[in-house]
Formats: structure tokens, sequence, C-alpha cells
């Protein structure tokens, strides 16, 4: 072998083989659905079907055995089965659809992230499923593309707008939430100007959000952990929708009252004290503490 033809060789050998990037997250668009346990699931039926006014088993509920209320075609709300309400959060799941989940499970696998394998549910839909660094469980779902159309003519609202959960270390779950999956700064303030005890971050592809619940002590209640871990539906007047709950016989709820948020919003509980909260889709008033840093959703 010629000296040309040897240091050649060297430098083949030599040259290092270049990184391979990290694979590219999906895109997340919006909240697919929320999973909540009920100890009676036809005091639960009641609730969300003729109070609310959600289409039980339409859309993306079809197929689901358990109770499963349509919101929109692409979005619902999932009930458990559960025993007596013995204490603890009965929000079990929240799901967020996603442009493409085996590209989802790659992300997660090369952040080192959990996950399930990719499962096709009952309504035929695929996802996998994970946990945020605080244990809450999350799932996300391929986008079905259904762009069918249900009777909304009594549903109290056909959008959901956000889901909430109790957060103990902020920082680290904005380094997931945030800096991994891509969530964007929303609003946040608290009870005083000073003060932080509510967080919200939107998803990264679309206008719904994640509302952080800060500063919970650890030995709250059931019924307290009801209050926090909730989500909402978005309408477009907060008073017209109490007045037609009132006209289908609830007699208990909270609002319409404007919050430090600057929304005009309603809360009701269901039978086993898991709250929703009914909203205007943006503000009447200037928020409290600091100014929204993304568009509002609209009806």
């Amino acid at each position: 072998m010629n000296r040309l033809a040897l240091s050649l060789t060297v430098f083949l050998i030599c040259v290092p083989v270049s990184a391979q990037p990290d694979p590219a997250r999906p895109k997340i668009y919006s909240i697919a659905f929320v999973r909540f346990k009920a100890t009676d699931f036809e005091k639960s039926t009641a609730f969300y079907a003729k109070l609310l006014g959600l289409k039980p088993g339409f859309d993306n509920c079809k197929g689901i055995s358990a109770p499963c209320f349509a919101v929109n075609p692409y979005q619902h709300v999932e009930l458990t089965q559960t025993g007596a309400r013995a204490g603890g959060s009965f929000l079990e799941v929240v799901g967020f659809s996603v442009s493409d989940v085996a590209q989802m499970k790659t992300f997660l696998d090369a952040q080192g992230v959990a996950s399930t394998g990719i499962t096709r549910g009952p309504n035929g839909l695929r996802f996998i499923e994970a946990s945020d660094p605080e244990g809450n469980h999350l799932a996300f779902v391929e986008l079905s593309g259904n762009d069918s159309q249900i009777d909304g003519l009594r549903q109290i609202s056909n959008r959901m707008l956000h889901a909430g959960f109790v957060v103990k270390d902020l920082d680290l779950m904005k380094k997931f939430y945030m800096d991994l999956l891509g969530f964007r700064l929303y609003w946040y303030g608290g009870f005083k100007d000073d003060g932080i005890d509510w967080y919200e971050i939107q998803v990264p592809d679309g206008d719904n959000w994640v509302e952080f619940m800060l500063n919970i002590a650890p030995t709250a209640d059931h019924q307290e952990l009801g209050v926090q871990n909730h989500f909402s539906l978005g309408v477009t007047n907060a008073n017209a929708a109490g007045s037609k709950l009132r006209e289908r016989g609830a007699t208990q709820f909270d609002g319409p009252e404007v919050g430090r948020d600057g929304k005009n919003a309603i809360d009701i509980y269901d039978p086993d004290l898991s709250r929703v909260e009914i909203m205007d889709f943006a503000p009447t008033k200037t928020p409290c503490c600091h100014a929204y840093t993304a568009d509002h959703p609209r009806p």
C-alpha cells in the first residue's frame, strides 16, 4: 500500500460518526379528554348528560362501555367506577390529542420518559400513557380527524378549555411541561397580587391549557382535592349559562363571578364533588397580578 492510500485509510477510520439529532416532538393540539372516578354512574349521568347536556356515547365516546360524554367530536369526559368515597383525588387521567402517537412515544423514549406501548382504545383511537414527574397520569391520543357534528342544542358548552390539578414543585413541573413538551405560559396569579397560586400553560399547538394549582396542603381531603383537580368548559356568557342551570334544576353552584383571572365563571360540582368550571372564553376585566401572554380561545 502506498503512502497516499495509507493516509486516506487512516482518515476514513478516524472521522467520527455525527450524533443523531433527538427525534422531534409531534404537535400537541388540545386536551382530548379527562377521566374521573364516580361512585354512582346513574347520578353522574344525570349530572353530565341532563344538567350539563353533554351527549353520552357520541363521537370519540363510541365503543367505550363506561359512561362517556362528548363535548365535541374531539373532546370528551370519561368516568370509571369506584367504591365508596374513601378520600383522595377523583381525577384519574388528562389526555392530550397529538398529531402522531408513534412519534410521541419515540420522543418520550429519547427523553427518558417512560410510557406504555401504543394501544388502540375501544373508540378505535391509538394512544399511549405516561406520568409527569409528580405522578399525574397523562395520555397522548392520536387525533382522529373526526369532522362529524353532534346535536349540541342542550349543551352548556361545546368546548373544553383546561384541566387543573395540584402541583407541589412548580419548577420541576415547568421543566417537564414547558422545557420538554413545549407548553407555553398563558397567565399566572394568586389570591394576593404578589402571590402565585395558579400557573397556567397552553399546549404548544393550540389554545387549551393546564392549570397548576399551587400551595395546597399535603393533608387536603377529598372535598378540597375535588375543588383543585378539575376541568373547565368554555361559554360565551357565564350569566346565561347560570340561568340554564337553574332552569334545569341546579340549586347549588358558585357564581357567576369574575375571578382573579378576569374571567366570569361558575363552579359546579358533580355527585362526587369533582369541580366543573364553566367560564367565559375571554376576560371581561383586567386580570390581577400579571397580564395574559398568549391569545385566548375562541368559541
